[in-house]
């Protein structure tokens, strides 16, 4: 098999720098752990100038899709690392599937409104990657050997020079607004309530969308967010036609790494408080909530359903129940499901047996995913899709694109919810939507 080349660059703790020189460039994609040395917080990866990009066809169902991105995998060819080295990636698919992308593997409604127009998904291929690793120190670009001398002498050239990082200005023209009054909220809830004591569902992930006009350069505004709203699954990606999402995800979808499945659903928040008597307290009620425990196992019974379509029998465990993970906005519950995959299944096996996220739509899926679309009145976009990395060894991360926006068409998106249960109050529910995104919000309006 052949092996990728490396090439040893200047370390850098924030992957700005490096990302700056190709942010305009057709393709330019980050993926950033944004928590160096944090756990899940090891690797950046970045890249650009894909040697395709792939987005579905206009009747193409899911399956085929993902069978297209399998043979442009198997196209590139496999290739391994040189002994010793340790990286997530040499080569392969970077992008995102949107919410929506779900419509092309399952049977839905289509009555919620697609004012944004974001395609389902697009995904590129791409020979190279610059990749830092928080743990050891160390930033690297890995070439795949499909990748021509001339391209890795060019990409060398252009990251061991120093070249200018100033970025244009970012501003809201008004300020972001809720598509929902709290009266419209409390009639969707209601009527979700009616769909649980009916048996339709046992619960539902119900989403409100804020947006304000905006002008400038988006890249401006990821810094600014990324430094007050630091997680692991961070990411910005540029789209052909100018738009650019932004992610702020703390939510792990599905990790491959030598066949070893894990996915960690997040089911659970409370609020931060700035008195850290009051924030231990805000901690502690999380975990003990009987309610919360009962939304996040509800969760974690339906991935464990879903990893069993692609994983070995017997092999898919919960090896972590009901753990505290503290953001600087929320404190969240989440849960490890993981998995090996079954003979002859591989990462897109998994995307196609468990997108989207069951965290984000609810149980039963299919049906919690119908009630969604009939109460939200317009589409998520990227909102709860994933941003994610395929290779050609079979190794994939991907998020949940919670805590995430678009920028598109001189507006910004961004998207909170949460999860509506038989016991749930609507007024609570409202509120938690708005307090997950409000340091989003907060940090817009003040550039």
């Amino acid at each position: 098999m052949p092996t990728c080349t490396l090439h040893p660059l200047p370390y850098q703790a924030d992957p700005a720098a490096y990302f700056a020189r190709i942010r305009r460039a057709p393709g330019a994609v980050l993926l950033d752990s944004a928590r160096p040395g944090a756990v899940r917080g090891r690797f950046d990866l970045l890249s650009a100038w894909p040697l395709c990009t792939l987005t579905p066809d206009a009747e193409e169902d899911g399956q085929h899709y993902l069978q297209r991105l399998r043979e442009q995998l198997g196209g590139l060819g496999r290739a391994h690392l040189p002994a010793g080295v340790e990286l997530p990636f040499v080569g392969g698919l970077i992008g995102y599937l949107s919410y929506d992308f779900g419509r092309r593997l399952e049977r839905l409604p289509a009555i919620a409104c697609d004012d944004l127009g974001l395609g389902d998904a697009s995904l590129g291929l791409y020979a190279w990657a610059l990749i830092s690793d928080h743990q050891l120190q160390r930033s690297q670009l890995v070439f795949h050997p499909a990748l021509p001398a001339t391209e890795r002498e060019r990409l060398v050239a252009l990251f061991e020079h120093d070249a200018p990082t100033v970025a244009g200005a970012f501003r809201l023209a008004a300020p972001m607004r809720g598509d929902l009054a709290a009266e419209d909220y409390r009639q969707a809830f209601e009527r979700v309530q009616q769909y649980i004591h009916a048996g339709d569902c046992y619960q539902i992930n119900l989403t409100q969308r804020f947006r304000a006009p905006c002008q400038g350069d988006p890249w401006t505004a990821y810094q600014a967010l990324r430094a007050a709203c630091p997680t692991p699954f961070s990411g910005y990606q540029v789209l052909a036609d100018g738009s650019a999402l932004l992610s702020f995800s703390p939510e792990r979808f599905i990790r491959v790494s030598q066949g070893e499945v894990e996915t960690r659903p997040i089911k659970g928040t409370r609020a931060r408080s700035s008195d850290p008597v009051q924030d231990a307290a805000n901690a502690a009620e999380l975990l003990a909530s009987t309610k919360d425990r009962a939304e996040n196992l509800m969760i974690v019974d339906l991935l464990r359903n879903d990893l069993g379509r692609s994983c070995a029998t017997g092999s898919v465990q919960v090896p972590e129940l009901f753990s505290l993970e503290s953001y600087p906005n929320v404190h969240h519950m989440v849960s490890s499901v993981t998995g090996r995959l079954a003979p002859g299944k591989d990462a897109l096996d998994l995307i196609a047996g468990s997108f989207p996220g069951g965290s984000i739509t609810g149980a039963p899926k299919i049906r919690a995913m119908q009630i969604i679309d009939e109460l939200e009145p317009s589409r998520r976009a990227l909102y709860c899709g994933s941003l994610l990395y395929v290779d050609v060894r079979g190794e994939m991360d991907s998020s949940i694109a919670i805590r995430s926006l678009l920028v598109k068409d001189g507006q910004v998106c961004c998207w909170g919810g949460g999860a509506v249960v038989a016991d749930s109050q609507w007024e609570a529910e409202y509120e938690e939507s708005i307090t997950k995104v409000r340091v989003l919000l907060q940090t817009l309006q003040g550039l």
